[in-house]
């Protein structure tokens, strides 16, 4: 296991982690989560080595191999070719191999006596390379490209030709081919598109190691972890639980903190109010004295001096423009006037849509917003502006037209002058300016901090239409929840482009699919756009009997052409007579009339789960209430017992919808593959 014992850090007088004590145990799937610059990154360093804390110890396994993935990556192997880089991931299986080489060359000159010994050794050798995964390393480190969204093409290309944020897929590539036992992922997505943060989530869900992983994506987050550790003000805190629980967790504890540091303050107060009246009265001098005792040995309850609560960004009411805000019409374009990067393009956008775009990287998605931003003009066909259409667009580029000798504040309010001073400063708190930091000139601000502040400026105008390109980069987990409820709520027309799922999943309400030569429109949210795909490749798979993928592992949907709009149909056999048909359908009936009995158990067990965990909340929520209140006879003690009693039960539940959830999924996936094989 991973332990931290009362671990501090600090870089000059800032105190990133004091006190930390915390246990990682073996095969856990931590999400590690926090405000930017809590020390999250701080704390990976010190867990691979390299960094010492300032106090306290850390306890690493010695005898397990470590994989750590940083944000930022310099590589120095720059003349290496791509997939040697990748393949090569493992040291001790490479010096295997090279001392297999030398023993083959050896066999042909020596002794038979000597023959014997080194055969034997080269035996020995084979079957612990092979029984460590040496033989499959290639075709490991050509799936793992490819699913992060490596062309076949540049496998042959040295690391010194990709640009910064493919490099640091390479490594992630490295680091998941050499499996090793504790992982440690530093923002894994953030040089990831849609397509690549599926297959990752797929890749590692089988993953079967021990997992620590620093992430501002809520998908990952939630789909992967059972441990949540919160890094903030220097604390480092345990939920039980992925981020969703984590979410509800931290909000009850922090309301549980402010309850009993009122109840021990008033408690320490009457105790000094006693010691203070009686102290000096010789007939009360002992009470006097046992009060004080009491009161020496109350100890504070220190209540994190941090939001817990995402703060709210409010948006202008943006002006009403035409039903049809843009229309693209057989458009093409190019930048070198050889290559077009699509042609034959044809959408069309309405009031009140919320489209994002999705594919992998190179498909022409930051093109296509410039497009149609008005940035770049067609090389064929045309762009149409819909009447009283007032653009809002957000790129990286757009931090250069801000002023490098103003403020924040001043940047802001040059912006939006109608808004009062209360309203800035809460808009530039959702976005990590918070506190003398408004203060701070443009010209000092980091890359990222130029587009945080880009972006608020931007949504303090009353534009109709929002062009977003990544949005959520250089974002917090905290600031892109408020944007996203920012968003939710606008009234106008939303266009996006985001490699953060969770963020596409809850605002999109239409998704245009980025693929070479095609853009491909599904008129749902991004949950009916991957179900669709899974539609397409379950048809696809049943015709040409291709079957699962040999590794076991989910396909990578993005990699497949767009979805048609209409329900994937199952391959009929051929040759079959209308009685082999009807004895099929029989057949496949009574297999799901097999699976129905215990498919409504488990279903009744995850309503009941859920039921269960709804009436507690419940209750939780109403005793921090009376707690808060605290009116004269409030019985702490038995309230904060049944606290306690709460949160098992809670656990409890939660354990138990996630069992049933699990075999309900097994249960469907038998059921449908014994149809499946019957549809053969």
């Amino acid at each position: 296991m991973i332990q931290f014992v009362q671990v501090s850090k600090a870089f000059g007088k800032q105190q990133i982690i004091s006190g930390a004590t915390f246990t990682v145990n073996d095969g856990e799937r931590v999400g590690v989560v926090g405000p930017n610059g809590a020390g999250k990154s701080t704390m990976f360093e010190m867990l691979s080595g390299n960094l010492s804390p300032d106090k306290g110890e850390i306890s690493v396994p010695r005898a397990q191999r470590l994989g750590l993935v940083r944000q930022q990556m310099y590589l120095l192997e720059q003349e290496t070719p791509l997939l040697d880089y990748t393949e090569n991931a493992v040291p001790e299986l490479e010096a295997m191999h090279q001392e297999m080489q030398a023993l083959e060359h050896q066999l042909d000159s020596v002794p038979d006596d000597e023959r014997g010994r080194l055969l034997k050794r080269l035996g020995e050798l084979q079957t612990q390379f092979e029984h460590d995964g040496g033989y499959e390393l290639k075709t490991r480190a050509e799936t793992t490209l490819s699913g992060l969204g490596f062309d076949a093409r540049q496998f042959d290309r040295p690391l010194s030709t990709l640009s910064g944020g493919w490099k640091i897929r390479a490594e992630l590539a490295r680091v998941l081919v050499s499996r090793p036992d504790i992982l440690l992922l530093d923002e894994p997505t953030n040089y990831l598109d849609v397509p690549a943060v599926e297959w990752l989530k797929d890749f590692l869900r089988t993953f079967p190691g021990t997992m620590m992983l620093v992430s501002h994506d809520r998908y990952l987050l939630n789909s992967l972890t059972n441990v949540t550790l919160e890094v903030m003000g220097g604390m480092v805190t345990r939920y039980q639980g992925n981020y969703q629980k984590y979410v509800t967790d931290r909000e009850a504890r922090h309301d549980l903190l402010i309850a009993q540091k009122k109840n021990l303050d008033r408690k320490r107060e009457q105790l000094e109010r006693f010691v203070d009246r009686f102290k000096y009265k010789a007939t009360k001098a002992a009470q006097a004295q046992s009060r004080q005792k009491q009161l020496d040995k109350l100890e504070d309850i220190e209540v994190p001096q941090v939001v817990v609560k995402r703060p709210r960004i409010t948006l202008p009411e943006p002006p009403r423009s035409g039903q049809n805000v843009v229309t693209v019409e057989d458009a093409a374009f190019s930048y070198d006037g050889r290559r077009n990067i699509f042609e034959h393009l044809d959408l069309r956008l309405e009031r009140g849509d919320k489209a994002a775009f999705v594919g992998l990287n190179g498909m022409g998605k930051t093109t296509l917003l410039r497009l149609i931003s008005g940035r770049l003009s067609p090389t064929a066909g045309k762009v149409t502006v819909g009447h009283g259409v007032v653009f809002g667009y957000q790129s990286q580029d757009f931090t250069e037209t801000m002023d490098p000798d103003r403020t924040i504040f001043e940047t802001v309010r040059a912006a939006s002058a109608d808004r009062t001073e209360g309203e800035l400063r809460n808009l530039l708190g959702g976005f990590g300016f918070q506190g003398e930091a408004i203060d701070k000139y443009v010209r000092v601000l980091s890359g990222g901090e130029k587009v945080r502040l880009a972006l608020a400026r931007l949504l303090l105008r009353p534009n109709n239409f929002l062009i977003l390109d990544e949005p959520t980069t250089h974002l917090d987990i905290y600031a892109r929840e408020a944007l996203e409820d920012a968003l939710r709520r606008y009234t106008g027309t939303l266009c996006l482009v985001s490699h953060d799922i969770t963020f596409v999943r809850n605002l999109a309400t239409t998704i245009f699919e980025m693929t070479p030569g095609k853009v491909t429109r599904f008129f749902g949210n991004y949950d009916y756009y991957r179900a669709k795909l899974a539609e397409a490749e379950a048809a696809r798979q049943a015709a040409d009997g291709a079957g699962a993928s040999l590794d076991g592992r989910a396909p990578s949907m993005g990699r497949q052409p767009g979805a048609p709009e209409r329900p994937a149909q199952t391959a009929k056999p051929t040759g079959e007579s209308a009685a082999d048909k009807a004895a099929r359908k029989r057949e496949e009936a009574a297999i799901r009339n097999e699976f129905s009995r215990p498919r409504k158990a488990l279903e009744a067990k995850i309503e009941a789960a859920e039921t269960r965990s709804a009436k507690l909340e419940a209750e939780q929520a109403a005793i921090y209430d009376d707690m808060a209140a605290a009116k004269p006879g409030t019985d702490f003690q038995t309230l904060n017992k049944r606290l306690a009693e709460i949160k098992k039960e809670l656990e409890d539940a939660a354990w138990a919808w996630e069992d049933a959830s699990v075999r309900l999924e097994n249960l469907i996936a038998d059921m449908e593959q014994r149809i499946g094989a019957l549809n053969k």
